[in-house]
């Protein structure tokens, strides 16, 4: 019966999302039947649903929407372009889908993935002007860049969610993000790009309105890459020094700089002097592109919220350890078993966020039965959450409308691209694992 009444809680939020609830709706209407259906008492339901919203968003809020001002002030400055501009001359010609690969990944660290997605394509298609080569074989490593660092790095959305819920170390699951996404990336990107050099993309508006680019000075390379990558070298370097020998008071004064929230805000104080001067924005701009990224931001945020109050249910009425010990009686290790969650979850709503949120508050009582590493469960559910894109995932439809591609090519190649990331980032995520337990 318990099993019966979250997979129905389930299947409520699967049928809400299709018929394009908002996402947090659907989360609250969800969470409100399986409280019913898991006999939680009446007088408790809302406020156990009010304490999972409070509780799940709480820690992430923070780093989530700095991230965004982040991410915001790199792409209105033209730091993003001036990045990718200077890896595809370091690369040239012959190594040009290795190029676009690191582009993608690197844009991608700051930048939220929908905004990425759309202030690259002007990028792939001037590209492929000047280098008549597909359009698809071109853009793919980019956009498989973008797609893994949104899946797999904080301070994204859904792995910073993720990390959270799961208690994991946000600066951990960073770096084992990077070991773990860079050979997933050279599968999914340069590699599987040489097979798409076939498909044609036909002429259209989106592809001249995209070649079009604007006249605003961009900043400079060396400043355009540092503060792009300030938070993960501040986060990554306070985490490997933690484990230095120190003196209490110099590793509590890294343990401060070295959180997430003090990390953002220096980047941004950084990035507004040494990008907002080169750019020639001002002030205002910049404020007013921080507005935007807070409007582009908060449905993100509603989903965070929302997941964390379907998860409080299930913890309210006790399901959460009944399924754990069901769950981890199965025959599949912990890592894979979150990874399959996440993914079916996505294959049925589409959306990678709310794939993963949902996956992680089911999985997590399942890490404390088994002691799996919550970091790698973190990267195991982000691979999940990318796989089988098809046509409920706005992604899909974004690069179809984009490349003016028919279905089948959009399968062949979008589709294929994100299963890809997928089955490799699980194997890497397994790997890592079992190198970790040898050490």
């Amino acid at each position: 019966m318990m099993l019966f009444s979250i997979v129905a809680a389930l299947g409520v939020l699967i049928v809400l999302v299709a018929l394009r609830a908002p996402p947090f709706l659907a989360f609250v209407v969800a969470a409100l039947c399986a409280a019913l259906l898991l006999g939680v008492p009446l007088a408790r339901i809302p406020g156990a649903i009010e304490k999972g919203i409070g509780d799940t968003i709480g820690p992430v809020v923070i780093t989530i929407v700095l991230g965004a001002f982040l991410g915001k002030l790199i792409a209105d400055s033209g730091a993003a372009q001036r990045i990718a501009d200077t890896l595809i001359g370091w690369c040239g010609p012959s190594r040009l889908p290795i190029a676009m690969a690191a582009t993608g990944f690197l844009v991608g660290i700051p930048l939220f993935y929908n905004v990425g997605f759309v202030l690259m394509v002007p990028l792939i298609f001037s590209i492929v002007l000047r280098s008549g080569l597909p359009a698809v074989h071109v853009g793919i490593p980019l956009l498989a860049g973008l797609s893994i660092a949104h899946g797999f790095l904080p301070p994204h959305p859904s792995p910073t969610a993720v990390v959270a819920q799961l208690g994991a170390d946000l600066g951990v699951t960073l770096i084992y993000g990077l070991i773990v996404g860079l050979p997933t990336l050279a599968i999914a990107g340069p590699l599987f790009a040489t097979t798409l050099k076939g498909i044609a993309t036909p002429r259209s508006p989106l592809f001249d309105a995209a070649v079009a680019s604007g006249d605003r000075a961009r900043p400079g390379a060396f400043a355009s890459f540092v503060c792009a990558l300030l938070p993960v070298i501040l986060i990554a370097g306070a985490t490997a020094l933690h484990y230095a020998p120190l003196p209490p008071a110099t590793a509590t004064a890294i343990a401060f700089v070295g959180h997430p929230t003090n990390v953002l805000l220096l980047s941004i104080a950084v990035g507004i002097v040494a990008l907002g001067r080169s750019a020639g924005l001002t002030r205002a701009e910049i404020m007013d592109g921080f507005t935007v990224a807070i409007r582009d931001i908060a449905p993100i945020l509603l989903i965070i919220a929302g997941a964390g109050g379907l998860k409080q249910v299930l913890v309210e009425s006790g399901a959460d350890k009944v399924l754990a010990t069901q769950l981890a009686g199965l025959p599949l290790p912990p890592l894979a078993l979150g990874w399959l969650l996440a993914c079916v979850i996505r294959i049925a709503v589409g959306s990678a966020t709310v794939a993963g949120l949902t996956a992680g508050g089911l999985i997590q009582p399942v890490i404390v039965a088994t002691g799996a590493d919550a970091n790698l469960m973190v990267l195991a559910i982000g691979a999940g959450s990318l796989m089988c894109s098809h046509v409920n995932d706005s992604g899909f439809w974004m690069f179809k409308e984009y490349f003016g591609l028919s279905l089948r090519d959009t399968f062949r190649s979008w589709s294929l691209m994100e299963t890809l990331v997928g089955v490799f980032g699980l194997l890497f995520v397994l790997l890592l694992d079992a190198l970790l337990r040898l050490g």
